[in-house]
């Protein structure tokens, strides 16, 4: 029996540090090893850790489950304490991610749409016709 591992899906990302490379003072131009925090763990952290989302807000903002929010964040955590207990220098980069940042949220049903057309073509379908027979006019 052959046994096919599911595709890895794309974490959703908002953001990519300018500053990608940091090493203790004492190490800056000597060879120092490294440890590599891929793109999705700083989301992580940042979410969480600088936005103070809950693990399950978090979890929707990167499009994964809870538990593997929970293992990006954690093994994210121990690369972050090994660099500094250990005098190591961190690279950022790689990882499995996708880039999200335009998206497009109706004001009216809170959905978010990652094309100006989608959130149009489904926000004048369902909300307008929510609008007009709730009477609402505020918008």
């Amino acid at each position: 029996m052959i046994f096919i591992a599911r595709p890895r899906k794309c974490r959703r990302v908002e953001f990519i540090p300018e500053n990608r490379h940091f090493a203790p003072i004492d190490r800056i131009g000597c060879q120092a090893d490294e440890i590599v925090l891929k793109i999705e763990e700083v989301e992580a952290m940042r979410l969480k850790d600088i936005e103070k989302l809950s693990q399950e807000e978090c979890a929707k903002k990167m499009d994964v489950s809870r538990q593997t929010f929970q293992n990006i964040i954690g093994e994210a955590r121990e690369k972050v304490v090994r660099a500094l207990i250990e005098g190591k220098a961190i690279i950022i980069h790689g990882g499995n991610y996708e880039l999200e940042l335009n998206r497009y949220r109706c004001r009216r049903c809170r959905r978010q749409f990652k094309t100006i057309q989608e959130k149009e073509n489904f926000c004048l379908r369902k909300c307008e016709i929510q609008r007009i027979e709730g009477g609402d006019n505020n918008e």
